[in-house]
């Protein structure tokens, strides 16, 4: 728990570095640092010590992509935890996201991180890859990507998609004539359509 939320920290403090110089970003999120803390006398030796955050606590991204939250698409802090997951996801080239955003205003906790099958420079997440694919198929851009430069992932998505829905499929009375059909069009099922 405290290395995936501290390495996360770590790329929201690069984040903020890249972020705030913009004319007209503003304040970025925080994600506050945890501590392990060991207690030999105790019967429970080890705790995790944080900040407490005080006011209304909003999850800003969500790990199954169920959840429907109007908070995180309309909000100011929901729109650049959005940013800032894009951000992470460019800078990484599709190999680590942060999720399961949450928290009060700026500051986040108990955050998540995906990363590909076989983790990303030795690090490996706590969440499945499937929010990787989540992510690249359901982030809309909003201002702040803009902003930052980020590189849509919609027009990207649509390539991939676009290239794997064809097959080459043999014709049942030869073995040497093959035919392009393309493949039923798939639309995740599972996904209420939301922002991230």
């Amino acid at each position: 728990e405290c290395y995936v939320q501290n390495t996360a920290r770590e790329y929201a403090k690069i984040y903020a570095a890249e972020a705030e110089p913009l004319e007209g970003f503003g304040e970025v999120p925080e994600i506050i640092p945890i501590f392990l803390v060991h207690r030999p006398a105790n019967n429970i030796p080890y705790a995790t010590v944080e900040e407490e955050l005080v006011g209304e606590f909003v999850k800003y991204s969500v790990r199954d992509g169920k959840e429907v939250n109007f908070l995180r698409r309309d909000s100011e802090a929901g729109q650049k935890c959005c940013t800032f997951q894009h951000w992470v996801y460019e800078k990484t080239n599709g190999s680590l996201l942060v999720t399961d955003l949450q928290g009060v205003g700026m500051k986040l906790t108990d955050v998540g991180i995906a990363t590909l099958a076989k983790g990303y420079k030795g690090f490996k997440g706590n969440c499945s890859i499937s929010f990787i694919e989540q992510f690249r198929a359901l982030h809309q851009c909003n201002k702040y990507c803009e902003m930052l430069g980020l590189t849509s992932l919609r027009t990207t998505h649509q390539k991939q998609r676009k290239a794997t829905s064809m097959k080459t499929k043999t014709l049942p009375n030869s073995s040497t004539i093959k035919k392009t059909v393309p493949k039923k069009a798939r639309e995740p099922r599972d996904f209420i359509s939301s922002e991230h």
